[in-house]
């Protein structure tokens, strides 16, 4: 990770690969991956045959790391010190040159080798363990990490800088032969291992040899070339599976985490590694999780969103890497960090997704954590250990949550604290027991509108209690009501404990009962909405998507469908064979001839239906205006019932759809707007592209929607008045870009 502002810039254009895929195994564990082959080979169709996130990775949520090494000493700027330092005219540049010279007489490696600053203090990443006299003590670090309720832990074993925390015998700018002299990851393997806790190693090295030391001097020492990756593309590519191979051999990690920038390194040693660490656990007896930004086919690794997550529930099973502090990822003077509301809560929020979260900390080069950091991990440990039912061996729910605060939409999306109005669902494996962590304590009773009559039947609800303060306590709330507002609960008339949120469990006598979903279909393996089930989304799904949603292929029995939407199921692979639309909810397909005969289908919004189309800042409808001439601007208005303001969302060619008026049948249309601000219009149907609009799910009942010919996304422009003109813009994470569609 390890992402500074530079890399928010080097990453702005970037595509993550996994955020269309959503759906979610509701009930079960769901459909098991295809069984791995007894031996890998290094080819694609091989590796993509390792199942990505084993049980246990699912069950564990929370994992600790830290970016902690030679670009910790000087302290300042970030953990990109040892690029930035040699950027011309950059802060670590003048700060470099200011307190020990200039980087061309003082360059990154005297931090290793040791030198001495322009005050005369020598300067070296030497931290001593406690037993020698110095402040760093593997042993705290690791059950701290138990304190905080982690799973799973380890090291940032390498960095961008290129030096290797273990004995290498393939880079000797190792924290063996240089620096502290101590092999680090056989100390934090040792340590982590002797708590129970699964080992996490992150590696960061493809960047080492593909840009980070692009502002350096050429080398012409070999060693150095090496440690500023300098050796050349073949011998560069060697080195970076050879590290993993050791990495591999000498920790046998749990969990081997890598950096973006994989795919610029060649693709047979991306491979190499691959069938390498996969064969390497067999012969451990061990399931492991490798994980990426980029550079794999997706299909056998876990995907890691950078400082993010989803904004919805999303398969396959993800991971975030976040942390702690908002302007570092390493020890800085003067660091920042995130409150603990802001991480609990936001941590909560993925787990509510389907995803793990693993938090980066900061310590002192002398490996000292510093207490503020501390205070944040012991907050969530204090939440896991009282209310950790809710979190640990839970998984997604139909629906993730509820509330104004939205979080996620991708990566590098800042983590939220919530409010006693925000709700988030997690469920026991099982399939028996819903949990609803509501983010703040909300008075005297709470109304769960998920909950709401007309979208989900609670008849065997057993019980409703409220998790005590202690783990395993719980305080009966016998007083629910149901009604079409949702289910309302009342709650003790006083706070009964201090806590960042709180948590009901809701027992049932029998699985949970399917939800009626707000946008696009949940499908269930039985009839009657039970057994397996699995959210889909607008848009295409095939085989493969049936199975990664935990149904698979040829097992939809029954349907709900959100009002104004259309199922087109289809019982060949690929959206051919015979086809069955739904635009009803269906209890039982065998009633129509095609239950368990279903392999594929598209999700869209029924052409029939007519929309209220509703921006999420301004709460203003979409309004053409009434019968006014091509290109007249659409506009919004306060929403009155009109036929101005209802439109047909009418699918066509490539997965795009027209946005019809009902009042003067034009469509909403682009006009090959090229700068963001430019006002949307309208004009009748011509089937050009500048009046196509690819309508993209942003999590719960919202949308962005993206003229096919510009790119850009309809925008609301904010808190407007009624009558506005509405924009096109680029997409980014303004809610007046987002908008929801409500059937009439």
């Amino acid at each position: 990770m390890s992402s500074s502002i530079n890399r928010r810039h080097f990453l702005a254009g970037a595509t993550c690969v996994a955020t269309t895929a959503v759906a979610s195994g509701v009930f079960g564990p769901g459909v098991a991956h295809a069984a791995a082959p007894g031996t890998y080979t290094p080819d694609w169709n091989s590796v993509d045959q390792h199942p990505p996130a084993p049980e246990w990775f699912k069950d564990a949520k929370f994992g600790i790391y830290f970016h902690w090494g030679v670009f910790s000493v000087p302290a300042y700027d970030n953990e990109w010190y040892p690029r930035n330092m040699y950027q011309a005219g950059s802060n670590a540049n003048q700060h470099h040159i200011a307190t020990y010279g200039r980087p061309s007489a003082w360059p990154y490696h005297n931090f290793i080798d040791g030198a001495q600053d322009l005050s005369g203090n020598t300067v070296r990443f030497a931290p001593k363990l406690k037993s020698a006299g110095g402040k760093f003590d593997p042993e705290e670090w690791a059950q701290l990490f138990v304190d905080a309720g982690a799973r799973f832990a380890g090291p940032v074993a390498e960095h961008h800088d290129g030096f290797s925390m273990w004995d290498s015998q393939v880079n000797e700018w190792n924290s063996v032969d240089k620096g502290p002299g101590l092999d680090l990851l056989r100390l934090f393997s040792t340590a982590i291992r002797a708590k129970n806790l699964k080992l996490l190693v992150a590696m960061h090295h493809a960047y080492n040899f593909t840009g980070f030391y692009e502002h350096a001097p050429a080398q012409t020492d070999s060693s150095l070339k090496k440690l500023y990756g300098q050796l050349g593309s073949a011998a560069e590519n060697q080195l970076w599976f050879d590290k993993l191979k050791e990495v591999v051999d000498r920790a046998q990690p749990d969990i081997l985490w890598q950096d973006f920038n994989l795919d610029a390194v060649d693709e047979q040693q991306r491979l190499n590694f691959l069938a390498y660490y996969y064969n390497q656990a067999g012969s451990w007896g061990r399931e492991v999780v490798a994980t990426y930004k980029d550079g794999m086919n997706g299909k056998g690794e876990v995907f890691d969103y950078e400082r993010g997550g989803p904004a919805d529930i999303t398969t396959p099973y993800w991971l975030t890497d976040d942390s702690i502090s908002s302007n570092s990822w390493c020890y800085t003077q003067g660091i920042g960090y995130y409150t603990l509301q802001q991480m609990l809560h936001s941590f909560l929020d993925r787990v509510s997704k389907n995803g793990n979260m693993l938090l980066n900390i900061a310590p002192l080069a002398d490996g000292t954590i510093p207490q503020a950091q501390k205070d944040i991990l012991l907050g969530i440990g204090d939440h896991l250990k009282r209310f950790g039912e809710s979190v640990y061996a839970t998984r997604a729910w139909t629906e993730y949550g509820e509330g104004p605060t939205k979080m996620g939409g991708g990566s590098f999306t800042t983590p939220h604290a919530g409010t006693p109005q925000d709700i988030r669902f997690t469920r026991s494996k099982a399939g028996n027991v819903l949990y609803a962590t509501v983010l703040g304590w909300p008075g005297s009773s709470l109304t769960i509108k998920t909950l709401s009559s007309d979208r989900i039947n609670l008849s065997s609800l057993s019980s409703v209690k409220l998790l005590g303060s202690t783990a395993g306590t719980y305080i009966d709330l016998p007083a629910t009501s149901q009604s079409p507002s949702g289910l309302t609960v009342t709650l003790p008339s006083s706070t009964p404990y201090s806590a960042n949120a709180y948590v009901l469990k809701l027992v049932f006598s029998g699985t949970i009962p399917g939800l009626r979903p707000l946008a696009g279909a949940v499908g269930f393996g039985d009839v009657d909405y039970t057994g397996k089930a699995g959210v889909f989304t607008l848009g295409d799904h095939t085989a493969a998507d049936l199975t990664a949603a935990g149904l698979g292929a040829r097992t939809l029995s029954s349907l709900r469908t959100a009002p104004g939407y259309q199922v087109i199921g289809y019982s060949g692979d690929d959206f051919s064979g015979t086809p069955w639309t739904f635009t009803a909810e269906n209890p039982d397909l065998r009633a129509t001839g095609n239950n368990d005969r279903i392999t594929s289908l598209r999700v869209r919004f029924d052409p029939a239906t007519h929309f209220r189309i509703t921006n999420a800042t301004s709460g203003l409808a979409l309004d053409s205006g009434g019968n006014v001439g091509s290109g007249s601007d659409l506009k919004q208005w306060t929403w009155d019932g009109s036929p101005n303001l209802q439109w047909h969302a009418e699918p066509v060619e490539g997965g795009y759809y027209r946005l019809v008026n009902r009042t003067n049948g034009m469509v909403a249309d682009g006009w090959g707007a090229t700068s963001d601000g430019s006002p949307a219009r309208q004009a009748p149907w011509n089937g050009a592209t500048d009046q196509q609009w690819k309508i993209v799910h942003r999590g719960g009942d919202r949308y962005s929607l993206a003229n096919r010919t510009t790119g850009l996304v309809l925008d609301g422009g904010g808190t407007v008045d009624s009558g506005s003109v509405t924009k096109q813009w680029t997409y980014g994470s303004s809610t007046n870009l987002l908008w929801s569609f409500t059937a009439l």
